[in-house]
């Protein structure tokens, strides 16, 4: 693939530094998840990170058991009762995750050039000499040369708190490293990730799949991040043991991408997944430094053409303790903007960081600011060209609803739609103004009871660039007469003009099904 498609073909329109930030309901098109954690977990901080422009929590199962973060969620349902904004549940795996084990919870000390030994013997105490590791296989994995990193937060890029060891023997089941530079551990349990080196753990843990079925079912999660994904056949079996727990089975399933094994079978992973996390804590220690921005953009660029959503992890790491971002970091959140992320996931600076809500509000900004200068006009030829022809049925309807909105400089793009297939094809063409995607529940029986789906489609729109969604009176089918879509509309214009993003005389593109046939209108609002 060549790089050229890429870059901007036109030179960036500069905005005038003392050009106002339009404060609107919308603060950004780009979505942002947020970590809940220690810091990040009280019904006031919540509702301030969601008012910031949370619209996805992450409860991150490597840490804390399922009693603490039950608490945290109940808080979160409080939050969006009261602050009456949206919010989907992530569920994050532990997955293939080698971790040393340290019971005593003492600070270690490792000094660059001393020797230290990791073994599978966890009846020691880890030390500076020894560490005690919770995977067996580790010394039939790596070889002499090998390189091991250890940290406490995965990899912070802090020589203080992470570790570089290189293999310089294995001894039956122990691996000796020389230690490459000076840090210190601290805490119960450290990541300990082998680059470049397939490890022979499941990625649906044991643990992993416990969790899911009992506090997964219960709280009916909207996306399941399936961390260590290697292959395709990772996501079918995540697929299949989800497909059996009747309210989960239509959980999204987020490949999360953090070795080179995730990387080099990409392209079949993004196939069965639903969407794409690439973990650029990990990515950046197993591959090349110099290799992972090319790779971020491949990936991307692959995502965006597949119109499924992109996330990127790893960008404000600073923000953990201090209250604005490096110069490169706010950089890098603008380039993932322009490569076409559609949400960027905020780990440590909202689990464990001092300014939670800060880092969300300064993240959405950039992330605002990047979305004006986007080339969409170049990026919606691609999209086309690389969808080709005969374009199937829907794949035209959402491309011309788009072509519209920006010809007659519409205020924003309202999509009836029951699966949402519909909104998140308009959404993958990247127009300029926000999607409001009408989700219309469906009547659904298991010959036992009825019930309306429409909740889980709803909410799986906060995670698609540009989507904004609204649940509709289930009264009003989506394939019914003119009439009634005529009193949706009435409601879903009505929403907009709440939110502050629709005024009178503006116009508005609507996208709807008439009986057997998909329509696109212009409407122009009155007084």
């Amino acid at each position: 693939m060549p790089s050229s498609h890429l870059l901007l073909e036109e030179p960036i329109r500069m905005v005038s530094i003392l050009e106002p930030s339009k404060q609107s309901f919308f603060p950004a098109m780009t979505k942002i998840v947020g970590t809940l954690g220690p810091k990040s977990r009280s019904v006031e901080t919540i509702s301030s990170c969601l008012k910031a422009g949370m619209s996805v929590a992450r409860f991150d199962f490597s840490w804390h058991d399922p009693e603490y973060h039950q608490e945290t969620l109940e808080n979160l349902k409080v939050a969006i009762k009261s602050t009456k904004k949206l919010c989907a549940v992530m569920l994050d795996t532990v997955g293939a995750e080698m971790q040393v084990v340290n019971k005593s919870e003492k600070a270690i000390s490792l000094e660059a050039n001393g020797q230290v030994v990791l073994t599978p013997d966890r009846g020691h105490e880890a030390s500076s000499e020894i560490l005690p590791i919770n995977f067996d296989g580790l010394a039939k994995a790596v070889k002499k040369g090998d390189t091991i990193f250890i940290g406490q937060y995965l990899f912070t890029g802090s020589e203080t708190t992470s570790v570089w060891l290189e293999v310089t023997e294995v001894k039956e089941q122990d691996v000796v490293c020389i230690i490459k530079n000076s840090a210190t551990l601290a805490g119960a349990l450290f990541t300990l990730h082998a680059s470049q080196i397939h490890i022979d753990l499941p990625t649906l843990t044991e643990k992993d799949k416990e969790v899911i079925s009992t506090w997964g079912v219960k709280n009916k999660i909207d996306f399941l991040s399936l961390s260590y994904t290697r292959h395709a056949e990772d996501v079918r079996q995540a697929r299949e043991f989800l497909s059996k727990l009747g309210d989960i089975s239509q959980t999204q399933i987020f490949a999360k991408i953090e070795n080179v094994e995730g990387l080099t079978h990409f392209d079949e992973i993004l196939q069965e997944a639903d969407g794409i996390i690439l973990s650029r804590g990990n990515l950046g220690i197993d591959l090349p430094p110099e290799k992972v921005f090319l790779f971020q953009k491949s990936a991307l660029y692959k995502c965006n053409m597949a119109g499924k959503p992109a996330v990127l992890t790893r960008v404000v790491d600073s923000m953990t303790e201090n209250l604005r971002p490096t110069r490169a970091e706010a950089t890098d959140v603008a380039n993932a903007v322009l490569d076409g992320s559609d949400a960027i996931l905020l780990g440590a600076e909202t689990l464990r960081g001092l300014y939670p809500v800060e880092t969300i509000s300064t993240v959405g900004r950039i992330c605002s600011e990047a979305e004006k200068v986007f080339n969409q006009d170049l990026y919606f030829k691609k999209t086309v060209k690389y969808v080709g022809e005969p374009m199937s049925h829907l794949e035209s309807i959402a491309s011309s609803a788009v072509r519209a909105a920006i010809k007659v400089k519409a205020s924003i793009i309202i999509c009836f739609t029951s699966s949402g297939r519909a909104a998140r094809l308009i959404a993958k063409y990247r127009p300029t103004m926000p999607v409001l995607s009408v989700v219309i529940p469906r009547l659904k029986t298991n010959q036992l009871k009825w019930s309306f789906s429409g909740a889980f489609e709803a909410r799986q729109s906060l995670l698609v660039r540009g989507l904004f969604p609204m649940l509709a009176d289930p009264r009003h089918p989506a394939e019914s007469t003119s009439a009634t879509n005529e009193s949706i509309l009435k409601v879903a214009l009505d929403h907009g003009k709440a939110l502050g993003v629709i005024k009178s005389h503006d116009r508005v593109v609507v996208c709807q099904k008439l009986g057997d046939a998909s329509v696109v209108k212009i409407i122009e609002l009155e007084d």
